[in-house]
């Protein structure tokens, strides 16, 4: 422990303080003494209450002032209205940390937060968890620092998943999951309404602690994302996956934007980014938030698709298959050599050893059969990872199962678990507790192996791009029409369509004749964004008939929106090409860029994927290409059925310019978007054909 860091000593605290502790251990007040006793904290327990000489044989001080020695940590039991002053009162006597449990702080109101800025005011240097917290557990040294009675219970099963939670209730709820299921933890920490120490703190502790090997966090909403962002890519670099379930996933997307990209980058897509980036794997639901942590707390490493299923019972190991089918992974018949083997160890009709889910009808009853088996699974080239289907036979003789497995770990690193096919928690905690982590469901045994698969293929995020400095002073504020944009497009280096700014007919039959013979005519301006919705915009125009056209979009468009236009865009006809939409989002997580099936029907099939940009700079190729990938469209940039072959390198090429432009512009940039983004064949290039830009004036 360094004695110096207020958060070591929060975790692992020499002598705790208890202000307004009750003699009652039945009371919440009187709760934290009783915890910190009945579960063997060695250091010094200070209860201060000015109206009781003593509590459970300890002496009782009236005040903080009066303590012998500095607390490292102090637990304030008080209400919302007493509670700054017993904080000041730590602060003052130098204490490390408060643990601040009253509710009606931030929470509540504007009384609630005048309330909390006067705990920032008094806790001074000190660092305070809360307000509003059930404080924290700290499986590993036995030391119980909360009033939770979800911590009455006589024994904590102590292991390496560490948890850090904004709702206090969570904590609880995971840990009387977690005993049954023999899913040991270690450190559990409630940081509820963080006036200071946050989800960042003390997954960066977390990073550092030789007991946890997996976090695992309940996020209502990261609050400093910057300092969240550093502190799990430090989790990731030590090889400490973090394993996140953030709720609020059925809130509204994003604030009402101007841009197609701000509909499709909602704040949920937001945090799919910002995870993705740093290595965090998202829980999508809450049971997922112990099923993946006891997978990846083996410290298996799953490199490939490849299952084994072994099983003594049919249907499950159908159950299972199938599951895994849905999600992509494969389950091979056994190579010859593995099949061989198999055979060896057992004959007759009832063996199925041929296929797989690779049926050992006896294994539950044979832990020798058993283990031949698992050993020929593991050893063999065939398979990534190893699913044991535990049937009825096996709960016979638990214990000789368990055994069997167990002692085959040591042969490989790849991953084993376990679906324990009748309901017998006991025998799936018993495998867990043995380091193979068992699960009631086939879909909990699919999560548990995608997210293995996701730690072990994340990697660093590439550099950024910087590129060229491009003067953009001269860009006014506001919502630039479509000529503008393109203007602005064309200055970072992505190609734009030809066009030509026209106000009458005339003027608009004269520039057709040098764009083809079919070309766009659109409405200029900055104040109508969707301009087909208005009948602003008449592709495969015949050059000849633009005139007549222009007349007649003028008349719709004071129809539909009440304004008259007066100056049109005569553009190009891109005839063939996929369109794409390329845009960015920026919100309190920080900004994304967004790449996706463009054109009209952006929104109705939403075929999109997001990355963070980085903080210094734009994205980088192989990361812009990788979104390329990523689309359900690839294959059409890709030569699906015959389609020619996109310009996917020029695609790359505008997305890394766009996201440089995005990161040259900063927060002066609102809004933006490129869509469509015609993918012309290979070697022909992109060009942007639209354009949505929304600036703050420039400084």
């Amino acid at each position: 422990m360094n004695p110096v860091n207020p958060i070591s000593r929060l975790m692992r605290p020499r002598s705790v303080a208890v202000i307004g502790a009750s003699a009652d251990a039945g009371k919440t007040a009187g709760r934290p003494i009783a915890y910190l006793r009945k579960h063997g904290f060695e250091g010094d327990i200070y209860p201060i209450n000015p109206r009781v000489d003593h509590i459970d044989g300890l002496r009782c001080y009236p005040d903080v002032a009066s303590l012998p020695a500095v607390p490292d940590v102090g637990i304030v039991l008080l209400g919302a209205e007493r509670a700054h002053k017993a904080v000041q009162d730590l602060s003052v006597r130098g204490t490390a940390a408060a643990i601040v449990l009253a509710s009606g702080y931030s929470e509540t109101g504007e009384e609630g937060v005048r309330r909390q800025v006067q705990l920032i005011e008094a806790a001074g240097a000190m660092r305070i968890l809360g307000p509003n917290t059930i404080g924290l557990v700290n499986l590993t040294d036995s030391i119980v620092l909360s009033a939770s009675g979800a911590l009455e219970m006589d024994h904590f099963p102590v292991g390496s998943v560490g948890v850090v939670s904004q709702s206090g209730g969570i904590l609880g709820a995971l840990l009387s999951r977690a005993a049954p299921r023999g899913i040991g933890l270690s450190k559990l920490i409630s940081t509820s309404n963080e006036v200071d120490l946050d989800l960042a703190d003390f997954v960066d502790y977390l990073a550092d602690d030789e007991a946890t090997k997996v976090i695992a966090l309940y996020v209502e909403s990261v609050r400093h994302p910057e300092r969240f962002r550093q502190a799990a890519l430090k989790a990731a670099r030590a090889g400490k996956p973090v394993v996140a379930f953030k709720i609020g996933r059925s809130e509204a997307g994003a604030k009402a934007a101007v841009s197609h990209t701000g509909a499709l980058a909602g704040a949920d897509r937001m945090y799919d980014a910002l995870f993705r980036e740093v290595g965090v794997i998202r829980a999508q639901t809450f049971g997922d938030l112990l099923d993946i942590p006891v997978a990846l707390s083996t410290g298996r490493v799953l490199r490939g698709k490849r299952v084994a299923i072994l099983t003594s019972t049919g249907g499950a190991g159908t159950l299972v298959s199938d599951s895994y089918g849905v999600s992509g992974f494969d389950t091979p018949a056994p190579d010859e050599t593995t099949a061989a083997r198999l055979r060896a160890l057992q004959t007759g009709d009832h063996a199925a050893l041929d296929r797989n889910p690779i049926d050992v009808t006896l294994a539950g009853l044979q832990p020798d059969l058993l283990r031949g088996a698992i050993r020929a699974l593991l050893e063999s080239p065939s398979y990534d990872a190893l699913t044991i289907i535990v049937g009825s036979s096996s709960l016979a003789m638990p214990e000789l199962m368990a055994g069997a497995i167990q002692d085959c770990l040591p042969l490989s690193d790849k991953p084993v678990i376990a679906f324990v096919s009748p309901h017998a928690p006991e025998v799936a905690a018993l495998l867990t507790q043995r380091g193979v982590p068992a699960f009631a469901s086939a879909e909990s045994c699919t999560v548990a192996l995608t997210s293995m698969l996701q730690t072990h293929r994340w990697s660093e995020p590439a550099a950024a791009s910087t590129g060229q400095p491009v003067s953009v002073h001269d860009i006014p504020g506001g919502s630039l029409n479509e000529a503008e944009c393109k203007q602005l497009f064309t200055r970072f280096g992505i190609p734009c369509t030809a066009e030509t700014v026209v106000s009458t007919p005339a003027e608009a039959e004269q520039a057709a004749r040098t764009l083809g013979e079919r070309v766009v005519l659109k409405i200029l301006t900055g104040e109508i964004t969707h301009k087909s919705d208005v009948g602003g915009v008449a592709v495969n125009v015949p050059a000849t008939a633009v005139g007549e056209r222009l007349t007649a979009m003028a008349a719709d468009v004071q129809a539909k929106a009440g304004v008259t236009p007066t100056r049109f865009l005569v553009q190009e006809m891109v005839s063939s090409g996929t369109e794409l939409i390329l845009g960015m989002h920026r919100d309190v997580l920080g900004t994304a860029i967004l790449l996706g099936m463009g054109g009209v029907t952006a929104e109705l099939f939403k075929d999109t994927t997001l990355r963070m940009l980085p903080p210094e700079g734009g994205l980088s190729r192989e990361v812009a290409a990788g979104m390329v990938r990523e689309l359900k469209t690839w294959p059409l940039l890709d030569g699906y059925r015959g389609r020619p072959k996109a310009d996917v390198q020029a695609l790359v090429s505008a997305i890394v310019a766009f996201s440089q432009m995005t990161a040259q512009l900063g927060e002066r940039l609102i809004e933006a978007e490129i869509n469509p983004v015609f993918v012309l064949a290979e070697g022909q290039g992109v060009k942007a054909a639209d354009g949505v830009v929304v600036l703050a004036p420039a400084g």
